[in-house]
């Protein structure tokens, strides 16, 4: 069976540009498992005389599928379909935004959703008072119903005005109320999934994770947001654009 048979062909009576054509039957086929993880994708100039389009063709709409995370280039063994995630370690984005942004369907299960008092940890974290109101946003995060992330954040009382304020995504609910951070402070390090948090995630006990600490910052310097998130190591790459300045 040829790769045109599994997703099918381009077509000349499609106003859409050849890559994108070709991009979008190799999506729909990730996204309907005819190419599952780690399926091998044919070299470029297989797939140029396959399909009947030029190198440059396939090599844009691979690139695009690349960006998207679907697809990751492996030195010395060609370009496979990949489920993991790409994160941009530079860019300030939700979980919500994120899968938006690649296709998949965000979604959540809340631990607790509940208002409180400042811990130490969240009042140096947040420059917060002793004493001072927060709300606290713990939940389990989902891409096409398969769980991704543990998240939990703390939100200065001031910024919201009840937990119920927050639905589907928190900077949503941040935005609406004037209050999307604007530059955030990020710490990443590897840890173990140890206990509830394996279990939640559905992974085994001792199963690589990354925990990011976040703290997000209104433009005039006040500190709106703090969230420990819990990355399943096996399903997340993050990445950075460097640049000499």
């Amino acid at each position: 069976m040829t790769f045109s048979d599994q997703i099918g062909t381009v077509r000349s009576d499609d106003p859409a540009p050849l890559y994108v054509q070709l991009a979008r039957l190799i999506r729909s086929a990730i996204e309907n498992s005819v190419l599952v993880d780690n399926a091998a994708i044919p070299a470029e100039r297989d797939l140029a005389v396959e399909f009947g389009v030029s190198r440059i063709t396939v090599r844009k709409a691979l690139a695009d599928l690349v960006e998207e995370g679907l697809l990751v280039r492996r030195r010395g063994a060609g370009t496979a379909v990949t489920r993991r995630i790409e994160k941009n370690f530079a860019k300030i984005s939700s979980f919500s935004e994120d899968m938006n942004a690649r296709g998949r369907v965000a979604s959540s299960s809340w631990i607790m959703r509940a208002p409180g008092f400042v811990t130490p940890e969240e009042a140096l974290a947040l420059g917060l008072s002793p004493g001072a109101p927060v709300f606290r946003f713990h939940r389990i995060r989902y891409a096409d119903e398969a769980p991704m992330a543990l998240e939990f954040s703390t939100i200065a009382a001031a910024y919201l005005t009840s937990v119920d304020d927050v639905g589907d995504s928190l900077y949503a609910a941040l935005e609406a109320a004037g209050y999307r951070p604007a530059r955030a402070l990020q710490r990443l390090r590897a840890v173990p999934f140890l206990g509830t948090h394996a279990r939640m995630l559905g992974v085994d006990a001792g199963s690589p994770g990354l925990l990011i600490e976040r703290r997000g910052f209104l433009r005039d310097g006040r500190a709106v947001e703090f969230t420990q998130s819990y990355y399943r190591g096996d399903a997340y790459d993050f990445v950075a654009e460097l640049a000499d300045v």
